[in-house]
């Protein structure tokens, strides 16, 4: 049967809208430029260039400097609004130029769409807070001319970016800014492959965290450090008194590793329970999504303007399927109980009392998030919890990252 007979069958079977749904679905399959497919996001021929069965020895020799200062070229992929990677990046190139060190950023962006505009990307860095402003020059990475000659060090921030860093002709020593195990970002395909293999590259990896640091040096035999997650103190602070009675949930649908969806079921739970429980969601416009329940949407706001929100909450939702991410910290240093789910990628970055470690069960969720709002002691709880974490301020992993660094440098590894 063709594809005119097809749709007529489908049309008479199971109507308008379905058919009008499959169409689409091919239509969009078949012929859209916009669909992310396999390898889109990277450069062929820079894969194809990078052979790591034959190891280079990329980081044998130690590199003086120049009076112990390096000149570093650090390639990532474009940074957002929304992307806390890339703020997370960003403020570790900071530390770096904060060192002394000279550094030049290269965005590896190999999709047709969209096109990366350096002037409006950087318009859109200075707007937003989260992004230090950094005194190096902002570039854009062309596999045909590569990097620039003289670097001492090149620095990967994603799986993409390593087989860039990988071709560079020179001296200069290898790192991977390691912030996620991204192979699981993929099902078993093409990308996980290559994902995985970015492992493999003979690289020196300084790892967000000791769960990701310990993986890839298990399971990968890298040479690998890690610095301790931290919060800054100075955007968080415990500041609401009163009794809370709401809740916030980290909602991100386009990551899908952040569990959204399984989140909303929960919440869901909660609603249905508790309707006097004002459910904020932070991260994303969910405007158009189907979310069951009153919610407070706050869309991807400024971080900013996260510590207000969080005053207002007793309890925090953070579901993190692979590395764990910073918000656990942040809603302590407001004030508030983080709930995440129960994992060894969870406590393996931050196993504290003070965190609640719940299983992967909507209704155990649920049921959690409701008794850290009834903690007859709640007030006195987050303040003490917000005592806790403000202990540990960004000075410490930035400490512990130059450190590596720096080490790595002055190392024939």
């Amino acid at each position: 049967m063709n594809a005119l007979g097809r749709a007529f069958t489908s049309l008479k079977t199971e109507g308008v809208r379905s058919t009008a749904w499959r169409s689409a679905k091919y239509l969009a399959n078949r012929f859209s430029p916009f669909v992310a497919t396999p390898l889109s996001s990277v450069y062929r021929e820079d894969v194809i260039a990078v052979d790591w069965t034959k190891p280079r020895n990329f980081n044998g020799e130690s590199i003086a400097g120049t009076d112990g200062k390096y000149r570093i070229a650090w390639v990532i992929t474009p940074p957002s609004r929304t992307s806390g990677g890339h703020q997370n990046a960003f403020r570790f190139m900071s530390f770096l130029e904060e060192a002394g060190h000279d550094l030049t950023v290269y965005l590896y962006s190999p999709g047709k769409f969209p096109v990366v505009n350096l002037e409006e990307i950087q318009s859109m860095m200075q707007s937003m807070s989260a992004y230090p402003e950094l005194a190096g020059e902002l570039k854009l990475y062309d596999p045909a001319t590569g990097f620039a000659p003289g670097y001492d060090a090149i620095v990967a921030s994603d799986w993409e970016a390593t087989y860039a860093a990988y071709r560079y002709e020179g001296a200069a020593k290898r790192f991977y800014f390691a912030q996620d195990f991204e192979p699981f970002f993929f099902a078993e395909g093409s990308d996980y492959v290559l994902a995985e293999n970015s492992y493999r590259l003979g690289f020196h990896g300084i790892a967000a965290g000791q769960w990701l640091g310990e993986k890839l040096r298990t399971d990968y035999a890298m040479s690998c450090d890690a610095y301790d997650f931290a919060v800054d103190t100075t955007r968080y602070t415990f500041a609401n008194t009163a009794r809370r009675t709401e809740i916030a949930f980290y909602a991100r649908p386009p990551t899908p590793r952040r569990a959204t969806e399984f989140g909303l079921l929960a919440l869901s739970e909660v609603a249905r329970l508790r309707p006097d429980i004002t459910i904020n969601l932070v991260g994303w416009d969910m405007s158009g999504y189907d979310v069951p329940f009153p919610y407070v949407n706050h869309k991807a706001v400024d971080i900013a303007e996260l510590d207000a929100i969080y005053n207002r909450c007793a309890a925090g939702l953070v579901l993190s399927l692979t590395n764990m991410s910073l918000l656990p910290m942040e809603l302590m240093a407001s004030g508030v109980v983080p709930v995440v789910n129960d994992a060894p990628n969870t406590r393996g970055v931050f196993d504290s009392p003070d965190v609640e470690y719940v299983p992967m069960s909507p209704r155990a969720i649920a049921e959690r998030l409701i008794a850290i709002v009834d903690r007859p002691d709640a007030v006195e709880n987050g303040a003490r919890i917000a005592r806790a974490v403000s202990e540990t301020d960004w000075s410490d992993p930035a400490s512990q990252f130059i450190g590596s660094f720096e080490k790595a440098m002055r190392t024939a590894l």
